[in-house]
């Protein structure tokens, strides 16, 4: 009767069986035999029929906690010989994508891993780092083997540092879609040829992308009318907004130098006003009311206009505005 309730619980059919159960408590640890019937046969891949069973070997998988305790199957494998007098190990259906794992305990592995550092998972589950590092590998390479970048037409391109120093990352999304398609080292143009071989290696072409959204990085431009030649490029509005507030900082120091009113005031120039406490705002509304003596405050209003003007949605209103702007900030 125990040995049926656990094949219900954990799935298991003709021609598997449970023949034990054993519960060690010491071990906190259960451990449930699995076998095959006498004479079964089993399909094998790139095969046709079932074949008989050659020999066998005993294999353990561990598998989703029973309560508190781990759970561990012990089954006995069988090796199968096929039509070529070859001699395979025929896995289980249960079995998982790394040896020693069940298919659940591999799902709940990385349903964790969305949530959790490495670290906190393999507490959690009483497996080394490196073991749900190499479950998470294997299962994100399948994924990516399998993708189809066939409709893929606009992407956003954009680099992040990976640790301290200067290693950056290059990451391509596809903006449709909104996820993440290719990750590479590195933030030059090199980046670039590298994801049009990779588009190219999942059924997509370089020509089929028309709209490409990049910083002002000159190393991304010069990548994207190289390998993406009918890609139209689009400046993001955020690297767009850091180049203006890039310069007002700059004017800020230059006018510092003669002005010590200016001191204290980068912070609130830099950030959003409505991010600034009631009493920095409070400051800056007053520097600002100097915009015609003070270049600084001239600035900063010139990046709050630009940020006015491409929140905007009608393309033709923001065409002439920033038409505009354009002609009044050299001037």
């Amino acid at each position: 009767m125990t040995n049926k309730l656990f094949e219900a619980a954990l799935g298991i059919t003709t021609p598997w069986y449970i023949c034990g159960v054993d519960f060690d408590a010491a071990h906190q640890q259960l451990t449930v035999q699995v076998d095959f019937q006498a004479g079964s046969r089993f399909a094998f891949a790139g095969f046709d029929g079932e074949h008989p069973v050659h020999d066998t070997k005993s294999k353990r998988y561990r598998h989703l906690n029973f309560f508190q305790h781990e759970c561990v199957l012990e089954v006995r494998v069988p090796r199968v010989r096929l039509p070529d007098n070859s001699v395979r190990l025929v896995e289980p259906d249960w079995a998982g994508k790394l040896e020693g794992f069940t298919l659940l305990f591999e799902a709940m592995v990385m349903m964790l891993c969305q949530n959790m550092p490495f670290s906190a998972v393999a507490r959690m589950v009483n497996i080394s780092w490196y073991k749900v590092h190499s479950i998470c590998t294997k299962y994100v390479n399948l994924a990516v083997e399998q993708m189809d970048f066939s409709d893929v037409q606009a992407i956003a391109i954009d680099e992040t540092s990976c640790r301290k120093g200067h290693d950056y990352l290059t990451l391509v999304a596809d903006m449709a879609k909104r996820r993440v398609i290719f990750v590479t080292e590195g933030k030059d143009a090199s980046t670039i040829a590298a994801f049009s071989a990779d588009l190219q290696a999942h059924k997509g072409s370089a020509d089929q992308i028309n709209t490409v959204s990049i910083d002002m990085s000159p190393a991304f431009i010069k990548g994207v009318e190289e390998q993406l030649p009918n890609a139209e490029i689009t400046f993001d509005k955020f690297h767009v907004i850091a180049h203006a507030s890039k310069a007002v900082d700059e004017m800020r120091r230059i006018e510092q130098k003669s002005d010590p009113s200016l001191k204290g005031l980068r912070w609130p120039l830099l950030k959003d006003r409505s991010k600034l406490s009631p009493e920095q705002q409070c400051d800056l509304d007053i520097f600002v009311a100097q915009y015609t003596t003070k270049r600084t405050a001239r600035a900063w209003q010139y990046r709050e206009n630009l940020r006015e003007i491409l929140d905007r949605k009608q393309i033709n209103v923001v065409s002439e505005a920033l038409s505009q702007w354009c002609t009044n900030v050299p001037r």
